[in-house]
């Protein structure tokens, strides 16, 4: 159930790409994440009286950590490959496993950093810098996520934090993806939106909660470690993104490093923490989405 998760996080993003011509990344990211606000609206109808003034602020500042997570990387994606976007974005998470290890982890930054280097190639100027910039700003907001996640997992019951979290992040995706939609919506792009909204973040997002429920947080979050891996896959097959060697020696760098980071430097307690997507949306939302 996670690999499930992490596919169609992956094919989800890939067939967003599709739609960056038509109404752009933010658009993309807008037809997402405001799906998937009302879907859960619906489904979970959310009421006040079931949060305490705390869990309610969490699950706001939450939808802001989706909306940032999918906005940044929906517009790293359009400007890098697919594996190397997942693999920056996938330093939020590691930066996360890192610092709530013990000292056995602090040599998995490094491992990144070298896979960081192999994918961005500084020396030649290959990588898009403005991307680059918007996947590490998608790491910031996933580190967020992930902590955001925890906190409202603790504090709200199921997933009723998530349905108010959701719409946040669909309103914030309307201010900044709504321009960019104006004049382009049609049937076929609304079903289409709807579709990707189940792909990333709800589908990913419910596979996660059934997965953690036979896994411990450290096997998931490795599991969750090999999704940079499986975009470079994704981007090869979907995209016809064909990575040079040291990209790819690059993203299996990163993957190491998270592989590492979770299995010596992972909470022994609170199985709430998850490396889940906003769908990198959820991913899931991100990800979603993501």
């Amino acid at each position: 159930m996670a690999m499930a998760s992490i596919l169609s996080v992956q094919l989800g993003l890939a067939a967003s790409v599709g739609l960056f011509d038509r109404v752009g990344p933010e658009g993309a990211a807008c037809l997402r994440l405001t799906w998937a606000g009302l879907l859960l609206v619906v489904l979970v109808r959310p009421r006040r009286s079931q949060f305490t003034r705390s869990g309610f602020r969490s699950s706001l500042l939450h939808g802001v950590a989706i909306a940032g997570v999918t906005i940044f990387f929906m517009a790293a994606v359009a400007r890098l490959p697919l594996g190397t976007a997942s693999a920056l974005e996938f330093l939020g998470p590691l930066g996360v496993a890192v610092a709530r290890g013990n000292g056995a982890t602090r040599v998995w930054p490094g491992v990144a950093a070298g896979g960081v280097l192999l994918l961005t190639q500084p020396w030649s100027g290959g990588a898009d810098a403005t991307g680059v910039a918007f996947a590490l700003a998608a790491a910031a907001c996933w580190a967020a996520y992930i902590l955001l996640t925890q906190r409202v997992g603790d504090e709200v019951a199921g997933i009723t934090g998530l349905a108010v979290s959701m719409p946040v992040a669909g309103l914030i995706s309307l201010a900044v993806g709504g321009p960019s939609l104006a004049g382009q919506l049609d049937v076929d792009l609304l079903v289409l939106g709807l579709g990707l909204a189940i792909l990333v973040p709800l589908v990913p997002f419910a596979l996660e909660m059934l997965a953690l429920r036979r896994l411990t947080t450290t096997a998931f979050g490795t599991l969750m470690s090999l999704e940079p891996a499986v975009a470079l896959v994704i981007g090869f097959f979907a995209l016809a993104q064909a990575p040079g060697v040291l990209p790819v020696i690059g993203v299996l760098f990163v993957v190491a490093a998270g592989v590492g980071a979770e299995r010596t430097g992972a909470r022994r307690a609170e199985p709430q923490v998850i490396a889940a997507r906003p769908a990198p949306a959820a991913r899931t939302a991100a990800q979603a989405a993501g």
